[in-house]
């Protein structure tokens, strides 16, 4: 998926304001009356007909009146919600809640399914570009509410996150030891294996983060997510390249024990 794509905005908002504009026209009212029965500039008016800006319901409610829709703009309001993830971030999460395993290197990040919600809040504060605050509750919402596959016993997870991940407080000291805390707790599961991998050196996690997901059926995939783009592969040359190359790494970690020291120690300096 390009830049270009992903600048766009949603569909379902361009949608929505096409066809307000449609029912404007037909019903012959001008782009200046609407604007002033539905309390809004006119600029703002034409932000959301072409689908730059997100109609609101105010603004829907007073076109279905005028126009004489009968409800039909009304409805569109539950199609306007926002995105719970990314656009690019979808088909991961499907296969993520099916797999019966999961195995995931950050070297930067405290992973998403092991983040806190202040973490998650702060993540989103500063993303760019910025979104409004309703998406962001979604987002978070939804991400607190994929940890909820942690607690399936049946499925294994497997984490290795770099040392400066754990060292980034993100200007949040104690929120960020609340975070390790939450990590020595989750790493306390039978079906989750948490190890740090050391800053220095030279390893085969320097070119990035990825996850490994193997389904039911024993299929496995792996997810590259970059700052604007993301690939799932299926391709079993590469998945297979970068099973090895987790290996590698977990072999440059500290095993489970050791990182729970080390996670601790970081937690006391706080």
């Amino acid at each position: 998926m390009n830049d270009g794509v992903l600048s766009q905005p949603p569909m379902a908002w361009r949608l929505c304001g096409n066809q307000v504009k449609l029912w404007r026209t037909e019903a012959g009212v001008t782009r200046e009356e609407l604007a002033r029965e539905a309390g809004y500039g006119e600029e703002t008016v034409k932000s959301m007909e072409q689908g730059r800006r997100r109609p609101t319901p105010e603004f829907l409610l007073a076109a279905d009146q005028m126009f004489g829709a009968r409800g039909k703009l009304i409805a569109t309001q539950e199609y306007l919600q926002p995105d719970r993830f990314v656009p690019y971030a979808k088909d991961f999460m499907r296969y993520e809640a099916e797999a019966i395993s999961l195995t995931s290197y950050q070297p930067l990040l405290i992973p998403g399914l092991l983040q806190t919600e202040e973490t998650v809040r702060r993540l989103f504060d500063v993303n760019w570009p910025p979104v409004d605050d309703e998406t962001i509750e979604e987002r978070v919402k939804a991400r607190l509410a994929r940890q909820s596959i942690l607690a399936t016993q049946s499925k294994a997870f497997t984490f290795a996150i770099g040392e400066a991940a754990l060292r980034n407080t993100l200007d949040r000291p104690e929120a960020h030891k609340r975070q390790l805390l939450h990590l020595l707790e989750v790493g306390r599961q039978r079906n989750v294996v948490i190890q740090v991998l050391p800053s220095g050196g030279a390893n085969p996690g320097l070119n990035g983060p990825f996850v490994l997901l193997e389904s039911r059926d024993h299929e496995r995939y792996a997810y590259e997510e970059g700052q604007t783009s993301s690939a799932l592969h299926s391709n079993p040359e590469k998945v297979n390249s970068l099973i090895h190359r987790h290996a590698l790494i977990a072999q440059c970690a500290l095993n489970p024990e050791d990182s729970a020291r080390f996670i601790r120690k970081l937690a006391d300096e706080l």
